[in-house]
Parts: C-alpha cells; sequence; structure tokens
C-alpha cells in the first residue's frame, strides 16, 4: 500500500513541476528560445557588439533544460522625449551636413514654379574700347581709341526678371532676362598721332552711350550640403551659373582731335606751286553705332532667406561676363585742310574735305560685379 501511495505522489509531482516552471518563467511570443545556452550572457553580448549586431537581451535559464531565453530582435517602446527637437549632425561624415529641424528645413526649401524680380548695383565695371582698325594704312587721321579707352559710367543698374522652377531640394533652374545700361563710350581717347600707331594724343568724345540686353538660361544649386544653415538655420547658402546671348548696342559718337598733321615738311618746296595740301586739322570722325549679338555667362554666389507666404529673397553678388560691344564699322572723317600759298606759307582752304570709311570697327568687351538682391513668388 505504502509503495503504490509513493508511487502515486512521484508522479504526481513530475506532471505539475513543468507546470508550475512554467508559471514562474513564462516564454513570451516576443522571445524565443536559443540554442547557445551554454554561452554566458556577457559573452554573447560583447560578441553581438564587436560584429556590429545590436545586442540581443539575455533572460534567466528556463526550468531544468538549461536553455536560454533571449530577445527576439523586436523593436521596444520608444521612450517619449518632449520638448523641441534638437539640431543634430556629424562632422565625421563625408560632407559635414548639418541636418536641422523639419521645420526649418521646409521653410527655406525651394518647391515648385516660381517668378523673380532682381534689382542690383555694379561696383566693378571691366573692359575697354579698342579701336580694331589701327594697324590699316593712314589710320592715325581717324581719330579713335588706338589706346585702350575704359568705359565711361555713373551708376550702372542692372534689372533682372526670372521665370523658374526647384528640381529638386537643391537645385533650381530660371530663364532671365536683364537689362544694363548707364555704360558709355569714353568721354576721352587715346589716338594716334603719327603713321607708326606708336605715339597718341588725347581726343574728346561725345555720343556712345551703350546698353546691353542679356537673355540666359540659369541653374543655381544650394550648398547648404558643406557648409550648413548660416545665422541659427535662417539663410542658406548657393551657388549658380548662367549661359545665354547679350545684345550689345552703342549709339553714334563723334571723336574731335583738334591736332595739326604736317603734311608737306618744307613750305619751300612749294613755292611756284600754290594750292598744294601741306597740312591738316580738326578731324571729326564721326562713328556709326551697332548692335552685337554675343555669348554672355554669369557666375554668382549668394543666400537665401525666407519672408513667408511664399516668398524668397535672395542676397547675391555676381560677375557677368557680356561679350563685345561693337561699331558697325562705318566712320565718316571732316578735316579742315591747309594749302600751300605758293608763297613758302600756306592758307585755310574754304572747303572741308569729307571721307568715308568702312568696315573700321571699334570694340571692346564688357564684364561687370554687381551686387543685389532678388526677390522670388514661389507658386
Amino acid at each position: 500500500m505504502r509503495k503504490v501511495s509513493f508511487s502515486a505522489v512521484f508522479i504526481g509531482c513530475m506532471l505539475t513541476l513543468p507546470g508550475a516552471v512554467d508559471a514562474a518563467y513564462p516564454v513570451y511570443q516576443n522571445y524565443y528560445t536559443g540554442q547557445n545556452a551554454a554561452i554566458p550572457q556577457q559573452v554573447m553580448v560583447q560578441y553581438q557588439q564587436q560584429n556590429g549586431v545590436q545586442p540581443l537581451v539575455a533572460v534567466p535559464t528556463v526550468g531544468g533544460n538549461g536553455t536560454m531565453i533571449v530577445n527576439s530582435g523586436v523593436a521596444a517602446q520608444p521612450t517619449r522625449i518632449t520638448g523641441a527637437l534638437p539640431k543634430v549632425g556629424s562632422a565625421a561624415t563625408a560632407a559635414g551636413r548639418k541636418y536641422y529641424q523639419p521645420a526649418d528645413y521646409d521653410r527655406l526649401a525651394d518647391s515648385g514654379l516660381y517668378i523673380g524680380l532682381s534689382v542690383a548695383y555694379a561696383a566693378s565695371v571691366m573692359g575697354d574700347m579698342n579701336a580694331d582698325y589701327a594697324g590699316e594704312k593712314d589710320a592715325y587721321v581717324v581719330p579713335g581709341a588706338f589706346a585702350g579707352a575704359a568705359f565711361q559710367h555713373d551708376t550702372v543698374i542692372p534689372l533682372q526678371f526670372s521665370v523658374g522652377a526647384a528640381l529638386n531640394n537643391d537645385v533650381r533652374v530660371d530663364f532671365s532676362y536683364t537689362r544694363y545700361s548707364g555704360l558709355g563710350y569714353p568721354d576721352n581717347v587715346l589716338t594716334a598721332n603719327d603713321s607708326s600707331g606708336n605715339a597718341t594724343v588725347t581726343a574728346s568724345v561725345e555720343g556712345g552711350a551703350i546698353t546691353s540686353n542679356t537673355t540666359m538660361l540659369n541653374m543655381y544649386y544650394n550648398i547648404d550640403s558643406y557648409t550648413g544653415y548660416l545665422a541659427g538655420g535662417s539663410l542658406r547658402p548657393y551657388v549658380g551659373v548662367g549661359v545665354g546671348l547679350s545684345l550689345n548696342s552703342i549709339a553714334d559718337y563723334v571723336v574731335y582731335d583738334d591736332t595739326y598733321y604736317e603734311v608737306v615738311a618744307d613750305l619751300d618746296t612749294t613755292i611756284n606751286n600754290a594750292g598744294v595740301l601741306t597740312g591738316i586739322s580738326d578731324i571729326y570722325a564721326y562713328h556709326n553705332g551697332g548692335t552685337a549679338e554675343q555669348l554672355a555667362f554669369m557666375l554668382e554666389g549668394g543666400i537665401t532667406t525666407d519672408l513667408g507666404g511664399g516668398m524668397k529673397i535672395d542676397f547675391f553678388a555676381r560677375y557677368a561676363n557680356l561679350g563685345k560691344v561693337k561699331t558697325s564699322g562705318s566712320i565718316v572723317l571732316s578735316q579742315t585742310e591747309w594749302l600751300s600759298d605758293g608763297y613758302g606759307g600756306e592758307v585755310q582752304a574754304d572747303y572741308d574735305s569729307v571721307f568715308h570709311y568702312t568696315n573700321w570697327y571699334e570694340s571692346g568687351r564688357i564684364g561687370m560685379v554687381d551686387v543685389g538682391m532678388r526677390l522670388r513668388l514661389q507658386f
């Protein structure tokens, strides 16, 4: 009887023990039974960290079979964070890009179509006019810019209208029309006063206003990938490049040279030869203006800020090369002539001689650096 009772108690304990163990150490669906129960917990975690694996969290072993219960890798519930999102980023990245709060980034991002209007001030005007006919025969008696003469200008205000679109968050393109005015042919030029063209004399000029109408296709790239936002995230730097055509026009102008040019050195040789040309003076050269179609390009750098309501403003510095301004090549010349009086002297002729020269051009390349601002309205 005792043997039967003892056997019954033993069998009952064996049947109820696994249930008691499971109740004390339940196996959740988020976990699985590991196959490496013999590896201590700290060794497994160290191995996973060294191999770039997110450490799995070990839990107490189950019952008497010695198996290890480990995390299946399912993400834990995130910790709630209150307050503003921090600015994050790392200089260890290739570009050192700084990432900002989404609100800041979206506010300065370019999106969709836009129209722009800009006004600038030409801080520097480069280039000069030159007489392309300087090497022609008898060119010294046709006054012009035989030595380079810088353009005349007071204030140059380039005005620009543009229509464009953002291709993505970093690149935008636009088509622009820019008008440059306020330039002119120089008030004075150094013109040749001998046949060699090496010696020069000053001649005065009237007229010669210059304008340039430029159309370009431009591309702009936001460089905050390399610099980060500026001024606490309110300014976004960019660079741009453009290429197109420029119509450069110059109005008619007159170059006046009051130099006396000697034709006959010894007037005694003209005795008994009255009426021989001995010299010329007071030369007026009427240069017909012209329009030249030229290849033009520009380089621009600036910063963008947001005004709200879809309005952005660019503050920029720009270099523009507008190509050449060129005359039509037609010069009408009027001069006063001096004649031998037949007694070793000379007298002024009672007429003015007029000559017409063709394909005698004057030209000069125009470049300028201007600073300004552009207002853009995004749609």
